[in-house]
């Protein structure tokens, strides 16, 4: 049972944060706001809750659960989705609480949440930052997704990769926006989704597809690895 804790700067003083759990996350959920920063490292796809069918908007980063091929020593170099800034912390009843059974907190590597004053450290500073970004962001990009479903411009995607080793993989449940549906749009509401700043997130989102070739590519690259 995890055991959740209001943080604090006389409790938690010692407590340190570490990015080594980055290499556990194969998908991290992100919001509309990050798209642009996450584009140009991670494939952005949509997938469904399973429990409640909604859509949301996730970032690809390996692809098997529970295994990121874009980590490197444990820790992601490029963007770091706010959903994996936040890991170990959430908001509860407006207090901040963090996890301290989670995987973040382990050993005393990482970075210091506070300051020998008692303020915020930098680690901090990003958790709170990050936690915003969702706070904010996921109503947000919720209204987005229900633009472009109300547009049909929504898509499954079949993501079917052959490896060198003789492995098929298939991700099942992904989805992407029609360019096709979007280019066919009437002007009026092509225009609307313009002056929204959809159709920027938008060809982020089909632009960063691409990347699913170099998950591939890694793929390949650490099964070569492991044969030598």
């Amino acid at each position: 049972m995890a055991v959740w804790e209001v943080l604090n700067s006389e409790q938690h003083a010692t407590l340190r944060v570490s990015r080594s759990a980055d290499g556990e996350r194969h998908f991290a959920q992100i919001v509309a706001d990050e798209f642009l920063r996450a584009a140009p490292y991670y494939p952005i796809l949509f997938t469904k809750h399973p429990e409640t069918g909604a859509f949301y908007a996730g970032a690809i980063m390996g692809i098997e659960p529970g295994h990121s091929l874009f980590a490197v020593k444990g820790a992601l170099p490029d963007y770091r989705p706010a959903d994996l800034e936040r890991q170990g912390f959430f908001i509860t009843d407006g207090q901040l609480v963090v996890d301290r059974d989670h995987a973040v907190f382990a050993g005393s590597e990482g970075a210091s949440l506070f300051e020998i004053d008692g303020g915020a450290g930098t680690a901090l500073k990003r958790v709170q930052h990050a936690l915003h970004t969702l706070q904010v962001g996921l109503p947000e990009t919720d209204g987005f997704i229900q633009r472009l479903l109300a547009h049909g411009l929504l898509e499954p995607i079949d993501v079917t990769m052959d490896f060198d080793d003789g492995e098929h993989v298939r991700l099942d449940g992904l989805y992407t926006i029609s360019l096709d549906a979007l280019h066919a749009l009437p002007d009026v509401a092509a225009l609307e989704l313009f002056r929204r700043g959809d159709l920027q997130l938008a060809y982020a989102q089909t632009g960063s597809v691409r990347h699913l070739r170099t998950l591939a590519r890694l793929r390949n690259d650490r099964s070569a690895e492991d044969v030598r």
